[in-house]
């Protein structure tokens, strides 16, 4: 974590997940229109989020929802959001996913999607394992079959030079 005052990658970071918080409110009030659907991944590592037994221990590191047909009572707020959906045939009740949670964001009905860079993961080691690091792309370029992936990358810092 720096001390400096402006932390642009927070800043960064803290924008785009705005965009993610004003998808997810527009879902919730309103449902999803035509085809768009999301695919968010998280992290089930992060202390606040909340899963079933079972699915906590079927994903101990991380899961990917898709909120299109079978989710039910979204509800969203300024530090994460609660779904309830369908796993297996069965209604599974209260999932609360914090936006510091998620590393990545995407609806590939509109070829858009979003990574993040959880706070532990800027603040690693170069050479900190790969469960310590963001993924290369979002769930949407893997299984969509390349949606355009908004992701900035902090970690090179260039140096400006003087002539």
């Amino acid at each position: 974590m720096t001390d400096d005052p402006l932390d642009y990658p927070q800043f960064v970071q803290s924008a785009l997940k705005g965009v993610m918080h004003r998808a997810l409110a527009l879902a919730a009030e309103s449902g999803l229109p035509g085809d768009h659907h999301f695919y968010i991944s998280f992290r089930t590592t992060h202390p606040e989020v909340r899963l079933p037994p079972r699915l906590r221990k079927q994903y101990p590191e991380k899961m990917t929802i898709v909120l299109q047909h079978q989710f039910h009572g979204l509800a969203v707020d300024e530090i994460g959001f609660v779904v309830a959906l369908s796993f297996d045939g069965l209604l599974v009740e209260g999932i609360a996913v914090p936006f510091d949670a998620v590393t990545a964001f995407a609806d590939p009905s509109a070829d858009f999607a979003l990574r993040f860079d959880p706070a532990d993961a800027r603040e690693a080691a170069p050479g900190a394992p790969e469960a310590d690091r963001p993924p290369d792309k979002a769930p949407a370029a893997e299984e969509e079959g390349g949606a355009t992936v908004v992701a900035v990358d902090f970690s090179r810092r260039g140096r400006r030079q003087d002539s």
